[in-house]
């Protein structure tokens, strides 16, 4: 746990635990770290509600946490399931929920019981579908999500060895019978390495790739922060210069960043989207290219790139004192109580027909200069928008209100807080 650190001087531990022995095994290496520390430990399970006896198997894991005195709480995961892609759909929901509780419980580390036969199984995944070095490298020991870090802290140990443990400890632990449905490509490839695949020397390897994306990724921050500019209206600046001197590498880990950072993207591009972009915008071939829901401009001195004006969120109706991540952009919090009933209020992006109604409206644009200059048109078109029947009423970002102290003050805060930031903790082999 130490090399993951640093903790709080009395840590609070947040460890997802689903019955199975690895998780099982965490629970008991955590229950001994905390009380050394002076820490406390909450322990989350998660009922995905996929199968007739999920209710039965979280009840258990609840009466063994009660045994050993151990807070526990059981999220629910609601709504429609999937029919495809069905442990990746699932597998996003869960993280979804134990960050969102660690928001509302002020949490700052969650923990997951991911062991070395996991990375080795990861490994070989990847490597069967071609993945890159990056790929290769594996799960990181410790990740950032919007709300908390998540942390692996068995990466090293053999599930063995924690069986081991938990036999000595005289405890259960509850096998999922997905582990066995060879539907999985998972489920497949763990058969594959009972048939001789060494687990150990697969995490090795995917350890050296690990420690080598270390490295691009620390040089990758020094270049974003060298020639990026990001605004708080969520676009972004590009030293054409420093992108065209830097190594071809460095360049196109740092595009593929700010892209998915400024176009609000789940998974970065494909490495040959921006291969081809880079050569479009240097060469300047091409003015103007989208690529993963950006607007990538090429002007003399800088590049420019900005939130593309398609597939952006349906309206959304604010309620009072709800927090939404829009667009996975932006935080927008809502403060106003008659958000709820005024006027068709609603939340939409700013659009070409509002700012001409604006400036026909209000000629003096409500806009206070310094703002209006810093930001281009092209950042205009993506912006969170309160309107109401009659049309726009507030742009946060533009300072822009149709009426002040109206409803249009409903927007209590509104920050770009992009689903994958330019630059975050990395990669880290612990």
């Amino acid at each position: 746990m130490a090399a993951l650190g640093p903790f709080e001087a009395t840590p609070h531990l947040v460890l997802a635990v689903s019955g199975g022995s690895d998780s099982m095994a965490l629970v008991l290496l955590a229950e001994d770290w905390v009380r050394a520390t002076g820490g406390r430990l909450t322990t989350l399970t998660v009922d995905h509600g996929l199968r007739a006896d999920s209710a039965s198997e979280v009840r258990c894991v609840g009466e063994w946490m009660r045994a050993r005195g151990i807070k526990h709480e059981i999220l629910q995961w609601k709504g429609d399931k999937p029919t495809s892609d069905i442990q990746r759909v699932a597998r996003e929901a869960r993280y979804g929920l134990l960050d969102n509780w660690c928001r509302d419980h002020g949490a700052l580390h969650l923990l997951l019981g991911h062991t070395r036969d996991d990375q080795a199984e990861t490994f070989l995944m990847r490597l069967q579908r071609g993945s890159g070095p990056d790929g290769l490298a594996g799960m990181s020991a410790q990740r950032e999500l919007r709300h908390c870090r998540l942390l692996r802290p068995m990466l090293g140990m053999s599930r063995e060895r924690l069986r081991d443990a938990l036999h000595r400890e005289s405890h259960s632990w509850l096998d999922d019978p997905s582990n066995l449905n060879l539907r999985f490509d998972r489920v497949r490839v763990r058969q594959e390495m009972r048939e001789g695949w060494d687990s150990k020397a697969l995490a090795e390897n995917s350890r050296r790739y690990g420690l080598a994306r270390t490295v691009l990724e620390r040089d990758t921050d020094r270049l974003l922060a060298e020639i990026c500019r990001f605004h708080a209206g969520g676009f972004c600046r590009i030293d054409r210069r420093g992108l065209s001197d830097a190594h071809e590498d460095l360049a196109l880990r740092a595009l593929a960043r700010v892209l998915a950072a400024v176009g609000g993207l789940t998974h970065r591009p494909a490495r040959g989207g921006v291969e081809r972009l880079r050569a479009h915008i240097l060469n300047k071939t091409r003015p103007a290219v989208t690529l993963g829901n950006c607007l990538v401009e090429a002007r003399s001195g800088d590049i420019g790139v900005f939130r593309e004006r398609r597939n952006l969120p349906a309206p959304v109706r604010p309620k009072p004192g709800l927090t939404l991540h829009w667009d996975q952009r932006f935080s927008v919090t809502f403060g106003n109580a008659r958000a709820a009933t005024d006027r068709g209020l609603h939340l939409r992006a700013f659009s070409p027909d509002d700012w001409r109604c604006v400036i026909a409206e209000s000629p003096e644009l409500r806009v206070s200069p310094p703002v209006a200059g810093a930001m281009p048109r092209s950042a205009f078109w993506g912006l969170p928008a309160l309107a109401d029947d009659s049309g726009v009423l507030a742009v946060p970002h533009l300072n822009y209100t149709r009426t002040p102290g109206g409803p249009g003050d409903t927007l209590a805060e509104v920050h770009f807080c992009p689903l994958h930031v330019a630059s975050n903790a990395g990669f880290f082999v612990a």
